[in-house]
């Protein structure tokens, strides 16, 4: 088992009115940063495995906003793996909890 928190802040893109470029440029560097603090840890398990996204923020989302909102981390999760995020054998699970005020952070874990 492979457990990791990552400094990202992790909002919903699809509340926010940004400019393309913007929206690309914040995906980049979220699955940039889930594939290099992954990379940084372990070498990458072969699937079956589970995967568990946990967003720490001051507020919640509902539920289809997180796993939207979750999307580029995915994305460089599954960089790491080294497949495609759709893989049949990749569980996905997503989760958040309340953390104390400006705390923002991801925490992914990996069970093979």
């Amino acid at each position: 088992m492979i457990e990791i928190r990552v400094p990202i802040k992790i909002v919903s893109v699809a509340n926010l009115r940004l400019h393309w470029a913007v929206k690309a440029k914040l995906a980049k560097s979220h699955r940039s940063k889930a594939f290099g603090a992954l990379a940084s840890v372990a070498a990458p398990p072969a699937p079956p495995c589970t995967l568990v996204l946990t967003r720490i923020a001051p507020r919640a989302l509902d539920g289809d906003n997180l796993q939207s909102a979750f999307k580029a981390v995915r994305d460089g999760v599954a960089d790491w793996l080294g497949v495609d995020d759709g893989h049949k054998d990749l569980d996905w699970q997503y989760k958040q909890r309340k953390d104390g005020p400006k705390v923002y952070a991801v925490e992914i874990e990996v069970i093979a």
